[in-house]
This record gives C-alpha cells, structure tokens and sequence, in this order.
C-alpha cells in the first residue's frame, strides 16, 4: 500500500491471447519496468486475463504503459484508482480451472532484482504453459512465486532439470492439500 500512497504502482487487467509464448511478449512489452505484482489463473481457452502491478514514477507514467499495451493490441484496463481492486479483488484472482489439465504448482524464491521475473519466464520451454501464476514484491531481497505449470508428459524429465539447474529455490507443492482444495 506504500507505493500506492506515493503513487509509484499503477495496477492494471490486461488481456493477453492464450497461447504459450504470450507471457513472454507480454513481459517484452514491460521492458525495464519493474512488475510490484503479478496474479493470473488460466479460466479461459482464448483469452487470458492478467492482473498486474507495475512500479511508476508518476501518474502519465500509467498512461503510456496503457498506450504501449493498447498499441500491441492487448485490452488494457487502469485500475489504479479502484478501491475493490486495491482492497479485495487482487486477493480473488484464481480458483478452480477445468482448464489446467495435468497442472503442476510449484514455489520458487529468487533474487529481487528487475530482470528476475522476466529472466525465469524466458527460460522456460515454449512447449509449457503457464496455468497459474502469482507474485507480489514485499520489499525483501528475494521475491517468491508461485506457478502452475503445464508440462506435457513427456517433458518431465527437461522440467525436472529446469527446475533443479535454473538456480533458485523451489518446492514443488503439486500434492499440497490446500492447492487440491481450492484450486486443483
């Protein structure tokens, strides 16, 4: 909430296409910026809506990312100034998903640093989707994660050396009793 104060967070829903790679692009269009959150849970088989944090330095700041969004033809809507959103809804995004077929969720504790998120995103296979993801910077030296993912399975073997050589800490939480009841 400190960054809202000081109005240095704009906080955004973006719709992206569902397809592997989109997150990638998506990400591209950010650059430099450096994301204060990240909420997304797959609910759709074309669309894919993302709620998102990004640190500003100033209100016009929120009005170009819109404009480079809109420009790349992703739907764009500034929710900085809504009270449900900053209040509640962020906490809401997600649930069960008939979509996110032979999930796996995982937790990954890296280094905060701008780059990081979008450096472990561009590391993955193109083949994996992305089911499930949440961040939120808290200010720590090291940022956490979580993420569902898609493996087809006979890319185990390449996901379980992703996640053992990438570098950072991770548990995998696919059997956590929590995750199979609310969003499993």
């Amino acid at each position: 909430r400190a960054e809202f104060g000081e109005r240095r967070e704009a906080i955004f829903a973006v719709t992206i296409p569902e397809t592997p790679g989109s997150l990638r692009r998506f990400c591209d269009c950010l650059g430099k910026r450096n994301i204060t959150e990240f909420n997304y849970r797959i609910a759709e088989e074309k669309e894919a809506h993302i709620f998102v944090g990004v640190q500003i330095e100033n209100r016009a700041d929120a009005a170009k990312i819109v404009e480079t969004f809109e420009n790349q033809g992703l739907k764009t809507l500034d929710l900085t100034d809504d009270e449900l959103t900053k209040l509640h809804l962020r906490h809401l995004v997600g649930g069960r998903s008939p979509l996110a077929h032979h999930e796996l969720l995982y937790r990954f504790e890296f280094p905060e640093r701008p780059g990081a998120l979008m450096k472990f995103v561009a590391s993955m296979s193109p083949n994996w989707n992305i089911s499930l993801f949440h961040y939120r910077n808290n200010g720590s030296d090291y940022g956490r994660i979580v993420v569902g993912m898609q493996v087809p399975p006979d890319e185990m073997a390449e996901w379980q050396s992703f996640v053992h050589n990438f570098g950072y800490r991770y548990w995998d939480e696919s059997q956590n009793p929590a995750y199979k009841l609310f969003l499993a």
